[in-house]
């Protein structure tokens, strides 16, 4: 049983009802809101291991748009060092020959009309929306979900993919290490005049990175971090006025900007799970991690999450095993664990070193940039973790069967 339909719950759920198993995906929220414009307006970037992995479910071929990301610029406010990867350096080919991506950014919207499209086609998963979870008692052999309802749901397992405020996890007492950066993530899509040539641009201001993702048709995604009080009165701005501001940090390389449909803002903050696993249940994405946006890395972890959580699974299953037993899940807890730590002290290190304008640190920083890309050795080492081929990877992220 999964909780939670979001872009990481559901993308669990149809990996295991595709591979035979039978399913419970259960959410509160209808799935024509799930699906709604108005309910999420960002754009999230998928690494090609994530991408392969979405392919290896069925579900990347309902993904109705996707804009290539070729390049990445790194810039530091005024300084002219740079860092500049191109995806034909690393040099990955798909099966046609040709040099794959760094990945592409996709509409949350689009994500999840993909993940119900692909939900259509899987007879063994069963969706529970919209309908509230009661209470979920967690026996030695099986699980048991009381709807509001009064229907019930018996289960192997249960995964909470509920998001950050996982109420899985807390009745668990599963504790967590967290703290808030005291800054405003403000997104937004922009149309400009000029095209992007498949460009992800992260520029770096003392407030914090300003991102340009590159969309489909001439726009852009911008993910931008400032100051809770600069956010608000930022947010508060008409479209002109807002549109000025967006071009200050954004430059002219592609003309003018301009904001196109709804602005959203959320509070940026760090959050990790003392551990991803309690008796029959795991927790996947948001409810056992969160990460700053800095490095566009959320949803790609929760993916990894999804792809070790389904092998895991699948493989426990194959050998005749009960998959909620301690032993499978204690597997997937270590097989993640390394993975998301590491990401975790990775990008909170870079926005607290880039967060600064003391010349000390901002000199070394430059440098830092320069050097890397001097260094064609070390720049393809940083350009397969950015496609999300580092490590120890799922079959699904390494382009391979479940």
């Amino acid at each position: 049983m999964v909780v939670g339909a979001g872009l990481v719950g559901g993308a669990l759920a149809v990996a295991l009802a595709g591979a035979g198993l039978r399913v419970a995906m259960v959410d509160r929220a209808d799935p024509r809101q799930l699906t709604d414009e108005a309910a999420d307006g960002r754009s999230s970037a998928i690494a090609l291991g994530s991408q392969r992995a979405l392919q290896g479910i069925g579900l990347w071929q309902h993904v109705a748009e996707a804009e290539p990301i070729l390049d990445i610029l790194v810039t530091d406010g005024d300084a002219p060092s740079f860092l500049h990867y191109d995806h034909r350096a690393i040099r990955v080919t798909n099966g046609a020959g040709g040099e794959e991506p760094f990945g592409y950014i996709v509409e949350n919207t689009i994500m999840r009309r993909a993940i119900w499209a692909r939900v259509a086609e899987l007879p063994t998963l069963q969706v529970f929306a919209p309908a509230g979870l009661e209470r979920l008692e967690r026996e030695a052999e099986r699980v048991v979900a009381t709807l509001a309802d009064g229907r019930r749901i018996v289960a192997r397992l249960a995964v909470a993919a509920e998001g950050r405020q996982s109420r899985l996890r807390q009745e668990a007492g599963i504790a967590v290490t967290e703290w808030k950066y005291n800054q405003v993530g403000i997104v937004c899509t922009v149309r400009h005049e000029q095209p992007h040539r498949g460009i992800a641009h992260e520029h770096f201001l003392p407030s914090g990175p300003f991102a340009s993702l590159p969309m489909t048709g001439n726009r852009s995604s911008i993910v931008w971090t400032e100051r809770p009080d600069l956010a608000k009165a930022a947010l508060a701005l008409d479209d002109d006025a807002f549109s000025a501001e967006l071009q200050r940090r954004f430059g002219h390389w592609l003309g003018e900007v301009r904001i196109v449909g709804r602005r959203w803002s959320y509070p940026l903050g760090l959050m990790h799970a003392a551990r991803y696993v309690d008796r029959r249940l795991a927790l996947v994405g948001d409810s056992a991690h969160l990460i700053h946006p800095i490095a566009g890395q959320g949803l790609n972890l929760g993916l990894r999450d999804v792809a070790a959580l389904a092998e895991t699974i699948v493989d426990a299953r194959r050998l005749g095993l009960d998959i909620g037993r301690s032993d499978v899940l204690d597997r997937y807890q270590r097989w993640r664990r390394v993975d998301n730590l590491t990401l975790i002290g990775v990008t909170d290190g870079l926005n607290r070193l880039f967060s600064t304008a003391l010349p000390p640190i901002a000199l070394a920083r430059q440098l830092g940039l320069a050097t890397v890309n001097a260094m064609p050795g070390l720049k393809r080492v940083f350009m397969r973790h950015a496609m999300g081929l580092v490590g120890d990877l799922p079959r699904l992220v390494a382009g391979q069967k479940l």
